[in-house]
């Protein structure tokens, strides 16, 4: 059976990680499943492991601890019947997302008004 997959240095080029993260995410228990070797040994992802790496680097990205990315991908390979555990972990990191954005949004908004005054104070004079 020949096996075809991405290596990891081209999963690592398609996902924006280094092959060290990727190693990682492996040995953490993030991934769905141990990536298959191909006969040389070398690391073979599948498409499907790809887009896993991308919803965990999107968790990641929004600050989702790396303890409950690993229970949601444990959940998730444990296969049907944790839904509502699923689901509830991802509600709770919603809020989590909802509220810094919020925050942020407050920020910003202390910046847009620093930058009305700057501007109104700066409208008057030539360029330089």
């Amino acid at each position: 059976m020949v096996l075809i997959g991405l290596s990891i240095a081209e999963a690592a080029a398609e996902t924006g990680l280094t092959a060290d993260t990727l190693r990682y995410y492996e040995r953490d228990g993030l991934m769905l499943r141990a990536v298959p070797r191909a006969p040389s040994g070398h690391r073979a992802y599948a498409d499907s492991d790809i887009d896993w790496i991308h919803l965990i680097t999107k968790l990641r990205s929004t600050g989702m601890p790396i303890r409950d990315v690993r229970r949601y991908a444990e959940l998730v390979r444990a296969g049907s019947g944790n839904e509502e555990e699923r689901l509830e972990l991802l509600r709770a990191h919603r809020r989590v997302v909802l509220a810094r954005l919020a925050e942020v949004q407050d920020h910003l908004g202390a910046i847009d008004h620093k930058i009305g005054i700057y501007e109104s104070r700066t409208a008057g004079e030539p360029a330089a």
